[in-house]
């Protein structure tokens, strides 16, 4: 019988003889098929997997040495090129439209034998954080199906949770593989900006997106991130930096880190009172280990979010206006119509309200008048950041905080608060603004039974000191 707990134990039982690709394919299918309530998966390529698995199959039986992701079982975010597949943004603009290239991240897990079963889940353009604003419905949370999955890689985030793939790929502007992953009690990482090419990921706003990744383990997430991560000559934002063996970093020797984290951050009063006190607790455990763990000031915590928001509507606002229903997606259905009313009655009919409402926002801070004020003044802040946030790097190896401020909520408890559901981000916005790689790692339960996880960041490019400070982590669990 076919079962999954790490690649590294999948590739052993292949090379055994105890399972086959086939075997696992049809497992996830099956998988699937049995939790559709879940609403994770939009599309499942069942066929074509299948005979992918089978060419695999053939070719280790040859005695072929397998390649890196050989067999494994891999779901996309529906904001991820694969060529010949649709591929939407969760959002009715862009309903029927297909790929016409492979994303280079796509492409690589393809290079390295990965089997792709489908597409997933989130929110509409990839903009929330609950996965409630995808046009085709909530994906809910396999731990409490009355609770949101996270977002806006939700539907990503727990198909790995509830057993329906290997791995998974998402993306995240602000969060949106950290949260989903923490309220779903996985492994999620967003890697430095650059780290991964953004080339075939669905633009939401291009300085904050990063593709990053959902898994059971840190090792797992390590084997994936080595092998999509490097540069590209479609993306010129794509680093030229080396990629480092982040699977030999997991399982390197420990190291005693420093470790800083804001007092402003535990302190801060969204913050539920439950995962403040565990959070200390595993502070207080680190420094009996023998880590040095140290509070730091950081008097910009309240500028984070008004920030993030700015800009990435600001962005998002230029970046979907390519979409006006005229080359492909969506167009109004009303006749006799003059140009002008063709692109408000398609954009009105095929963007949802939240997307609207970033769009909206976007172009306030752009237009004449607002500019200075708004849009520069967040630029500033950002720099800022970016300043201070080197500063603490120069001192210590790693920065620890809560991933979001409360557990999982119910599905339908802020869909009438957009400010309250911006707040939620106050974490996860941070990485994003500044660059860096950061992953949340499932360490907690809490009182009411689901589960949360602790934020763990490290400066530019640092993942090797990132991964392997969270299998520690883990370990020390």
């Amino acid at each position: 019988m076919f079962r999954f707990h790490s690649i590294k134990d999948y590739h052993i039982a292949l090379q055994n003889g105890q399972t086959t690709c086939v075997e696992a394919v049809r497992f996830y299918i099956d998988r699937i098929r049995e939790q559709a309530h879940l609403n994770a998966y939009l599309e499942v390529f069942e066929q074509e997997a299948l005979e992918q698995a089978a060419i695999l199959d053939a070719q280790r039986s040859t005695g072929t040495e397998i390649s890196p992701l050989h067999g494994v079982v891999v779901g996309l975010k529906d904001v991820i090129c694969y060529k010949g597949h649709q591929v939407t943004a969760a959002s009715k603009i862009l309903s029927g439209f297909s790929s016409i290239y492979h994303a280079t991240a796509t492409q690589k897990l393809l290079d390295a034998g990965a089997i792709i079963i489908g597409r997933q889940n989130c929110d509409e353009f990839a903009m929330g954080s609950s996965n409630e604003n995808s046009s085709y419905g909530p994906v809910k949370n396999a731990r409490d199906t009355e609770r949101v999955s996270g977002g806006s890689s939700g539907g990503s985030a727990v198909s790995v949770q509830a057993g329906l793939c290997m791995v998974s790929l998402g993306s995240d502007t602000g969060g949106s593989v950290r949260q989903p992953a923490d309220f779903t009690g996985i492994v999620g990482i967003k890697p430095t900006y650059g780290r991964i090419s953004r080339y075939g990921l669905i633009a939401y706003a291009s300085s904050f997106d990063q593709i990053g990744i959902f898994s059971n383990t840190v090792e797992d997430a390590a084997l994936v991130l080595e092998t999509i991560a490097g540069p590209d000559s479609f993306d010129s934002t794509a680093s030229t930096l080396p990629v480092e063996s982040y699977t030999a970093a997991v399982n390197g020797p420990e190291k005693k880190y420093r470790i800083a984290y804001f007092k402003e951050s535990i302190e801060h009063p969204a913050l539920d009172a439950d995962i403040r006190n565990q959070i200390l607790a595993k502070i207080e455990a680190l420094k009996a280990a023998g880590y040095t763990v140290e509070p730091v000031g950081f008097d910009l915590l309240e500028y984070v979010v008004p920030t993030y928001y700015v800009l990435t509507t600001a962005e998002a606002s230029s970046n979907l206006s390519r979409f006006d229903g005229v080359r492909y997606g969506h167009r109004t259905a009303t006749e006799n119509i003059d140009l002008t009313t063709l692109y408000k009655a398609s954009r009105s009919e095929g963007f949802g309200e939240e997307v609207k409402r970033r769009i909206l926002l976007g172009t306030f801070v752009l237009s004449e008048g607002y500019f200075d004020a708004y849009f520069t003044k967040a630029q500033q802040v950002r720099r800022l950041l970016k300043e201070k946030t080197d500063a603490v790097f120069a001192q210590y190896d790693a920065i620890i905080s809560p991933t979001v401020p409360s557990p999982a909520f119910r599905i339908g408890e802020k869909s009438d608060d957009p400010i309250e559901m911006f707040l939620a981000d106050i974490y996860t916005v941070y990485p994003n603004l500044v660059g860096i790689p950061a992953i949340s790692v499932p360490l907690f339960t809490h009182p009411n039974g689901m589960p949360f996880g602790l934020q763990i960041m490290t400066k530019h490019f640092d993942e090797a000191t990132l991964l392997r400070l969270s299998q520690q982590m883990m370990a020390l669990k």
